[in-house]
């Protein structure tokens, strides 16, 4: 009769002088002969996290201290005796011998007083790979990695089958290559260890779900203050930023907010912030053609924003040809001369000419391919479209908590939109640099272009000059991940936080994330407001999670469920 073990067990296995084969997949077992002198915690923490699978296997033996104690006095004897002999024949002492005395007398003592304990430990690693070339390069790399630890590590020949045996999850160890070992050096070799991302002070993003610890940062504190947040919809990606922008509010930054869907729009209103709704019958105005009147050694402020409106003028025109391009370059500094503004900086605080200036321009010149491009124009300002970028601008920073609304756009003018905040945000920044977050939510929309995506690169590259951190977030993470500067913006942000994923974006995700197979799953199948955590090299998973009061605050104007005694996740 066929039982389970038949089932499961192999076609054959095949075992070689220095490997296994079993069915396509060959393993070799390295058995660890020599350690360290000195070991400290996560010692062994660039095995446990090789950039490939590993199994790693320890047998830990507790050993009886009064035979240890008997050994150690005569082991101890020894080693006098042959300094002594040393001494007294003049000749060179031997540094190996002195200091495994040191290190026996030290042991002596703390077995004797009942401090440390005594232990026998043996490690191996089982190395699995598709075919014996990867096998054998593999093991370079894994021997590498051990020998920059002081590990000495051998081939089990002639007993890969034992080998293979040791790694298997029943506790038999066939091949006993022991070390002895105290307590505190064993416990260093505990693999189970994970990070703790826990700062002095600092917002508190949640709760880390490997050891119950809070996840407190500071990204002020990092290397630069942004982050991207990455999720599917409805994986709580909102709920996040709100409840971080809401903690930041109480360490005094000040919150600005690109909001494309009305997600903000209650918070703004309920703590007392600022809700500018960006439509053609809408007081809000915001003249692209703004300067911030701050000069700053070695930068031409009216030079940038030439570069930064030649970029705005390729995401409402479309693509420009060389010879266009030069025209609207004469166009703008002509613009702006006609309203006295220069390089010169002194000039760079008179009023600023609007949309409607340049159309006049390009309409009066002489080439025809100027007066194309004030057809083209046109619609944005006496047209369909007029009435939102062409008027002087109404609106300021005066406010810690302010959202920018384009929901009521069409779809063709939220890029637009978004890239015309984004630059007259970071023209008004320059002024004061107060601690600010920027949030740009479905930031997808920017990577449509390549100018808009490339100015939002060029902002998150920049923005702790001006002690700016720019949250990015979008659930059309393919294309994003897609676009050179999308990646870039990534690697430009010190926080990167992954909740759950859909099946179409995840293969992308472990790929520039270098996830492994238990994190991947973990993405696929977490629930709302859980997912990854990362802060420069670290990461953890982590469970979004408010207090009752923040939670009522957060969902405001939403169906959401009674609240119980715990508190509440991400909704």
């Amino acid at each position: 009769m066929v039982d389970v073990k038949d089932v499961i067990a192999p076609a054959a296995i095949q075992v070689e002088f220095d490997h296994v084969k079993i069915g396509e997949t060959y393993f070799r077992t390295l058995l660890v002969a020599g350690y360290p002198r000195f070991i400290g915690a996560n010692w062994l923490a660039p095995l446990i996290n090789f950039d490939h699978t590993l199994d790693l296997s320890f047998f830990y033996y507790p050993v009886e201290t009064r035979g240890i104690l008997s050994d150690l006095r005569r082991k101890i004897a020894e080693m006098e005796a042959t300094i002594e002999s040393d001494l007294e024949s003049g000749r060179v002492l031997d540094p190996a011998i002195r200091a495994s005395l040191e290190d026996a007398q030290e042991l002596q003592e703390q077995l004797a007083t009942g401090i440390e304990r005594f232990f026998q430990f043996s490690f191996y690693i089982k190395i699995p790979a598709n075919s014996l070339e990867e096998l054998n390069k593999i093991t370079r790399e894994v021997e590498a990695v051990a020998g920059s630890l002081l590990i000495i590590t051998k081939h089990a020949s002639l007993q890969q089958e034992q080998g293979f045996q040791n790694t298997l999850p029943y506790f038999s160890d066939k091949l006993f290559s022991i070390r002895n070992m105290d307590t505190i050096s064993l416990a260093t070799t505990f693999p189970f260890t994970s990070s703790e991302l826990t700062a002095d002070e600092g917002v508190l993003y949640g709760i880390n779900e490997h050891n119950g610890s809070l996840v407190i940062f500071d990204r002020f504190s990092l290397e630069n203050a942004n982050s991207v947040v990455f999720a599917k919809s409805g994986a709580g990606k909102s709920y996040l930023v709100k409840l971080e922008a809401l903690r930041s509010l109480m360490f005094g930054t000040e919150i600005i907010i690109i909001d494309p869907e009305d997600e903000y729009k209650d918070l703004a209103v309920t703590i007392g912030g600022e809700y500018i709704k960006f439509a053609q019958n809408q007081p809000a105005k915001i003249n692209p053609f703004d300067l911030s009147g701050i000069y700053e050694e070695g930068e031409n402020e009216l030079g940038l924003k030439i570069l930064s409106l030649h970029a705005l003028f390729r995401i409402m025109l479309g693509e420009l040809t060389p010879t266009e391009d030069a025209i609207l370059d004469r166009a703008l500094i002509t613009t702006y001369k006609l309203k006295g503004v220069t390089p010169d900086p002194a000039t760079q605080t008179k009023e600023p000419p609007i949309l409607a200036d340049l159309y006049n321009v390009l309409q009066n010149m002489a080439e025809s391919s100027a007066r194309e491009m004030a057809q083209r124009l046109e619609k944005f300002i006496k047209g369909s479209l007029s009435g939102i970028f062409d008027q002087p601008s109404t609106v300021n920073l005066s406010n810690s908590f302010t959202v920018f609304s384009i929901r009521e756009l069409e779809d063709e003018l939220r890029p637009i939109a978004m890239f015309i905040v984004l630059d007259h945000i970071w023209t008004k920044i320059k002024r004061d640099r107060k601690k600010r977050l920027l949030v740009v939510d479905e930031a997808w929309y920017l990577m449509k272009y390549q100018d808009s995506a490339s100015f939002m690169y060029s902002m998150a590259k920049r923005a702790r000059k001006y002690n700016l951190g720019v949250t990015t977030i979008t659930q059309d993470v393919e294309d994003f991940l897609n676009s050179d500067y999308g990646k870039a913006i990534v690697t430009n942000s010190s926080i990167q936080v992954l909740l759950k994923q859909s099946p179409a974006a995840i293969d992308k995700i472990v790929e520039v994330f270098y996830l492994s197979a238990g994190e991947k799953n973990l993405l696929l199948s977490s629930d709302i407001g859980e997912g990854l955590f990362f802060v420069g090299p670290n990461h953890v998973a982590i469970r979004i999670q408010a207090s009752p009061d923040e939670h009522m605050l957060l969902t405001r104007g939403q169906q959401t469920p009674k609240p119980t005694e715990e508190p509440p996740k991400a909704q």
